[in-house]
């Protein structure tokens, strides 16, 4: 009840939306391409302008990250100048003097400048309240100690000023191998926000430049409430600290979700010759928002698109093609499924359909004769394919099949059966002497002679290949098989074929004869290589003569009782 219940609904179904489904589906096969064109185009130029946004704050990046670089190398300058000047001046003293002559009003973004022990101890400063502070805990300090070359410190607060700062070091040693003070910097973040000017005021822009730990060192005006807070901890920027610090390229982007879920973009520069880097980070939704409305607007559209064509497909009559389709379909079924009397009743089918299934009638009419006339011509070639069209014998194919049907047959009765393989000696010979048509001649009277035998013996004769034949005789002994040998030898040198290269100065043959009882423990191929190497042996015995070499039992020998081996 169940299968008739969801038969009738499935029909019902199919009624309903049969031809009105397929029509709406052609309507809309021509109208969505089109709406889906519109819809795609705009979200190329959503890409384009997401990537020129992209682009344009990567350069800005850049600009400010070299901006960036150029403070950190005037400090750097002025770092060194001091060493100069403390290397050449000998004493603290004097070159404290001179120190603070020199910090000019020029590099406002220095905040002061000190002379430190190898202690660490702050000797001499441009500021008075860092004079006797010990330094030798800092992190920059050991770091510079180790490198003996120039250091940027990481986001921190003065030991005096309490201000958040980063401090930038350079030994003396780099001038003078002798002298084991260092020369620090502090340096004034607000200056260093203030070059990053450009990057604020922009919507959906977030631009900040991190230490090696990811704590902001800087940011433009608008967004200094993120200065001294790390990465992890600003929700538009979290998604980027990982791969921006991780990462050892002078420049690079990563696309990203925010915690607010909002896809952003982010482009990233290392100050060189530091370990900070300036990131820029940007909200695609904001750039590209105005594109985004035309694309909510294109799917309204061909939402709106697919409900009028629909609604105008359905007024269409499912028997103008649907019906007409089915009864030739189902026609075409039938006949593909062998009922060569298939044919449609144009009767039943509206004009426009009439041709086609004339059409098809007259296909399946001749398909039909094709058909016949295949099955014919396949039993034909079935028996030509078997039989080897020089000799009039079966060929190799032919022959190995027999030889499976007969050994089937031998292990059902448990009766043997012997196995003669001949070939023609010094074929080759005569073939070289005589020319190749009088060797297919010589092969055609050995086939039609062993035809013959085979008629006489019970046995099947088959050409192998080349020059050589076999013949298998079922039911047959091991000495009824050698005097079948002999009959054949005899019969092939009776033929009286010249061959003046042979010994015998006429076509002769050797046999091999092999005899076995079938069983699970031997195979077809078993009784072939014995035959073959009886024949192999023939033929050093001086050829045109006829030798045994059976199939024996291991198992005297302590071998398994169905293992198997060649005795001659």
């Amino acid at each position: 009840m169940a299968s008739v219940s969801f038969n009738r609904n499935r029909v019902k179904l199919k009624a309903l939306l049969g031809i009105r489904a397929r029509l709406a589906l052609l309507a809309l096969i021509l109208v969505v391409p089109l709406m889906l064109e519109r819809v795609r185009s705009l979200e190329d130029t959503r890409a384009r302008q997401v990537a020129a946004a992209s682009q344009e704050f990567a350069s800005l990046a850049q600009h400010s990250a070299d901006a960036q670089r150029e403070v950190i190398s005037s400090v750097e300058a002025m770092l060194k100048s001091a060493a100069y000047i403390r290397a050449s001046a000998g004493g603290v003293g004097k070159s404290c003097l001179i120190l603070r002559a020199s910090l000019t009003v020029d590099l406002p973004w220095i905040r002061s400048m000190s002379i430190v022990g190898r202690n660490g101890r702050v000797q001499c400063s441009t500021l008075n309240g860092l004079v006797g502070v010990d330094l030798s805990d800092r992190p920059y300090f050991k770091k510079m100690q180790e490198t003996r070359g120039f250091v940027l410190s990481d986001y921190l607060f003065g030991r005096a000023s309490k201000e958040p700062t980063i401090v930038a070091a350079y030994p003396v040693a780099a001038v003078d191998q002798d002298e084991d003070a260092f020369i620090i910097a502090t340096v004034n973040l607000d200056w260093m926000s203030l070059v990053m000017g450009n990057l604020g005021g922009r919507p959906g822009v977030s631009a900040v430049l991190v230490d090696s730990a990811g704590t902001v060192l800087a940011a433009p005006p608008d967004q200094a409430s993120m200065i001294g807070r790390s990465l992890n901890h600003l929700p538009l920027l979290s998604g980027v600290a990982g791969p921006a610090l991780a990462s050892d390229k002078a420049k690079g982007s990563v696309s990203f979700i925010a915690a607010d879920g909002t896809q952003r973009a982010a482009s990233f520069a290392r100050i060189p010759g530091t370990d900070s880097r300036l990131i820029v980070s940007i909200d695609e939704a904001k750039v590209s928002a105005s594109i985004n409305r035309d694309i909510k607007s294109a799917y309204f559209q061909l939402a709106f698109v697919f409900v009028f064509v629909l609604i105008g497909a359905l007024i269409a009559a499912e028997k103008l093609i649907i019906q007409p389709i089915e009864i030739m379909a189902a026609m075409t079924k039938k006949f593909g499924q062998g009922d060569w009397t298939a044919r449609v009743s144009r009767a039943r089918l509206p004009a426009e359909f009439v041709p086609l299934a004339r059409a098809f009638n007259a296909m399946a009419a001749h398909l039909g004769q094709r058909e016949r006339e295949l099955i014919a011509s396949n039993d034909r070639l079935t028996v030509i394919a078997s039989i080897d069209m020089l000799s009039g014998l079966a060929n190799r194919r032919g022959f190995q099949s027999r030889l499976d049907f007969e050994w089937l047959k031998a292990m059902q009765t448990g009766s043997e059966m012997a196995l003669l393989m001949i070939d023609v000696d010094h074929f080759k010979l005569y073939n070289d002497t005589y020319g190749h048509p009088e060797g297919d001649v010589c092969l055609s009277r050995l086939g039609e002679a062993l035809a013959g035998i085979a008629d006489a013996t019970d046995g099947f004769a088959g050409r192998y290949g080349g020059e050589e034949f076999c013949l298998l005789l079922p039911n047959y002994n091991a000495a009824r098989a050698i005097d079948a040998g002999e009959m054949v030898r005899a019969a092939i040198q009776d033929l009286g074929m010249p061959h003046a290269t042979s010994v015998y100065q006429s076509v002769t043959v050797s046999v091999g004869v092999a005899c076995t009882t079938p069983s699970d423990a031997q195979a077809p191929k078993d009784l072939i290589e014995a035959a073959d190497a009886a024949l192999y042996a023939a033929k050093h015995r001086g050829r045109n003569a006829v030798v045994e070499h059976g199939l024996v039992r291991a198992g005297d020998a302590g071998a398994d009782a169905g293992a198997m081996k060649m005795a001659g």
